[in-house]
């Protein structure tokens, strides 16, 4: 910066600055919103999985345990018998 700088120049200069500073505070308030957003999806998500998962589970046991107990088709007798 040079001694020709004058006293008008330079608060044109700081007020450009401020300037830029409150749109870049702007953008990392509205970053931080969004970011912040994902996270609550993100757990919901996750929680949801998890109960899927949960049930999925039952429900394959429950087919499993259903299996053993019913008879299959090859172990039942023809009707002409």
């Amino acid at each position: 910066m040079s001694d020709a700088t004058t006293p008008d120049e330079l608060a044109r200069r700081l007020e450009a600055l401020e300037s830029r500073i409150a749109y870049q505070e702007h953008w990392l308030d509205t970053l931080d919103e969004a970011v912040a957003g994902q996270e609550r999806r993100l757990t919901q998500l996750e929680r949801i999985n998890a109960l899927m998962q949960e049930r999925l589970r039952g429900q394959q046991r429950a087919l499993q345990g259903g299996d053993a107990a019913a008879s299959r088709p090859e172990d039942e007798r023809p009707p002409h018998y």
